[in-house]
């Protein structure tokens, strides 16, 4: 696996809304495109709307090229409308490690 491109997201939903956008990101179009090679969702033990993504993808480009298609705009829309403020985002490249599901 070559992961060339990777961010943690930290986003905050409006009160109440944690569980939708957990659902949305699980069903994300990205989870099956072959580009995608590190997708994991997580939240806050403390305040459940709290939300955190990890992604790692092949490449900068395959990463940029499929967030311009019509079905991650759709994702990045209907997740824009639960959030509050902005998403925290930190560059990284995942190198490694397990996640057991």
């Amino acid at each position: 696996m070559i992961v060339g491109h990777g961010f943690h997201a930290t986003m905050t939903a409006q009160p109440g809304k944690g569980d939708e956008i957990v659902e949305l990101l699980l069903r994300a179009p990205s989870l099956p495109n072959e580009d995608c090679v590190v997708f994991l969702v997580g939240r806050s033990a403390s305040n459940p709307d709290t939300i955190h993504v990890t992604e790692g993808w092949t490449s900068q480009q395959a990463h940029s090229e499929f967030f311009a298609t019509e079905p991650a705009q759709a994702l990045v829309a209907q997740l824009q409308a639960l959030l509050t403020g902005e998403s925290q985002y930190t560059d990284q490249v995942p190198v490694g490690g397990k996640a057991a599901f």
